[in-house]
């Protein structure tokens, strides 16, 4: 299922670039998809324990063209937190049509760890691997942000939707949403194979800083 977005120019790239891309994801993505999967099972077991809900969740998100898809992360909120979000809308702290919460009081007591160190986003490999994600591009949005998109940021869907980039690297919540958007929109103006490897090693060194990861 697609959302409706307004037609956008797209760059042209070599068709041999894109097979790189996905011939990337599938390999790394899997490769990591396998050897991170002892860390998620230990975050899905403490997950269980700690709050008895199900570790695991499927988000609609928006990817390339405006396609929809669930992706997959480890649950870091309590049950029902989407019902809670409007009456928490005046402690947002970021600006546009994006919601967020240093300390977001919906976090169960491990949920703030996973959010710091990244952890729960390692599911989204799943996305990867399966051709829903990039290994590499804009983050993908919620169908609720999109909506409120101009035709600068709507350029951001004419590339896959990537587990890291320049926004992951850059700050990530610390930046607004003007800025993320000019991220993203140099991405999609400037990327290469090559340059998604430069990438996804620079992306190693921000999840240890745990640059704006909350």
């Amino acid at each position: 299922m697609q959302i409706a977005i307004a037609p956008v120019a797209e760059r042209n790239v070599p068709e041999t670039w894109r097979i790189l891309k996905r011939a990337v994801d599938l390999v790394l993505g899997l490769t990591i998809l396998i050897a991170a999967s002892p860390i998620v099972l230990l975050a899905a077991i403490g997950i269980v324990c700690t709050t008895g809900g199900a570790p695991f969740y499927a988000q609609d998100r928006i990817g390339m063209h405006g396609r929809r898809f669930k992706m997959v992360k480890l649950r870091t909120m309590v049950n029902g937190a989407h019902k809670m979000r409007d009456d928490l809308m005046h402690l947002n702290e970021v600006d546009g049509p994006v919601f967020k919460i240093r300390n977001d009081p919906r976090m169960h007591p491990l949920g703030r760890f996973l959010r710091r160190t990244s952890i729960d986003e390692l599911p989204n490999l799943v996305n990867v691997v399966l051709g829903d994600m990039s290994l590499v591009g804009p983050r993908p949005a919620l169908p609720s942000e999109v909506e409120h998109y101009d035709a600068f940021a709507m350029r951001r869907l004419t590339v896959p939707q990537g587990l890291t980039c320049l926004w992951q690297i850059n700050g990530r919540s610390g930046v607004s949403f003007e800025e993320w958007m000019n991220l993203d929109n140099h991405y999609v103006e400037t990327w290469t194979p090559l340059g998604d490897l430069a990438l996804i090693v620079l992306t190693i060194p921000a999840v240890l800083r745990k640059d704006g990861a909350h």
